[in-house]
């Protein structure tokens, strides 16, 4: 994994123990890049140093494009990268963000016809965001800082998937537009070891919304406890892991994974 900063995510742990399991003398290796152009140079080290692939986390998923030789469809219309196969030493781009995040909310609520918030949306965000509407969402608000992003991923959603995306600022309170159905915290808000709470205006979700964090460490975030402790069902940062590690474990192996095998990796990675 090639990202900063990457030390609290348990993919590594989860990674080694779903290796060991099917009998692979492999291992997943961690590394906290500082700069897009010290990433560059970890990138082209990859094929000469013996790697038989890698993943990309923040803040490096659309600028590690670039870099690679080939990008398939998914990259190309979501506009971001995470994770990187090795054909004949050509660097091929794939996303399985989205995929794993919609299988992710699928275990808990069909998406057909959600009306979605989103709170940021970077590289993993924007993938989300693209296959989302993908599943069927009716509508998506982009909630952001940064006006010229927000506005630009919810183009990128209109013209991938012909859903309506609209951009909402983000304020020191943030306030739901009326009749939203499920509320999703696409941020590093809330990850340890700083615990930040995401300032969602509560009384402005209704009880029936669902709520998911893309936060893997810790499982129940500050954000999914208010959620719940509001009557939300909520989706963890875990689930949506387990579902796209195992898309990347069977692209780099050939092997297909039981889910089971994932999920009690990552469990005993996160001390559950």
């Amino acid at each position: 994994m090639l990202g900063h900063p990457v030390a609290e995510n348990p993919i590594d742990r989860m990674f080694d123990a779903v290796y060991a399991h099917y009998g692979l003398p492999w291992q997943f290796w961690k590394s906290d890049i500082a700069s897009e152009s010290d990433l560059a140079l970890a990138v082209a080290a990859m094929v000469p140093l013996g790697f038989r692939g890698f993943t990309i986390t923040v803040p490096y998923k659309v600028a590690v494009m670039p870099m690679l030789d080939e990008l398939d469809g998914d990259v190309q219309a979501i506009g971001a990268a995470n994770y990187v196969t090795f054909e004949q030493g050509r660097l091929i781009g794939h996303n399985s963000d989205g995929k794993g995040v919609v299988k992710a909310i699928e275990k808990v609520v069909p998406l057909k016809g959600q009306r979605v918030v989103m709170l940021g949306a970077g590289g993993a965000g924007r993938a989300m965001a693209v296959e989302i509407a993908w599943a069927g969402a009716s509508h998506m608000t982009l909630v952001t800082r940064r006006e010229s992003q927000g506005r630009e991923v919810a183009e990128l959603v209109q013209r991938a998937s012909g859903v309506a995306c609209s951009w909402q600022p983000w304020e020191e309170e943030i306030r739901l537009p009326a009749g939203s159905t499920l509320l999703m915290n696409a941020t590093h808000l809330g990850c340890a070891p700083e615990l930040e709470r995401v300032p969602v205006a509560w009384d402005t979700v209704d009880s029936s919304c669902t709520a998911v964090d893309v936060i893997t460490n810790p499982r129940l975030t500050p954000f999914l406890i208010e959620a719940r402790e509001h009557g939300c069902r909520i989706v963890d940062g875990v689930e949506m892991l387990v579902q796209l590690a195992m898309e990347i474990f069977e692209r780099w192996t050939n092997i297909r994974p039981d889910e089971a095998v994932f999920q009690k990796a990552v469990a005993e990675a996160l001390g559950e």
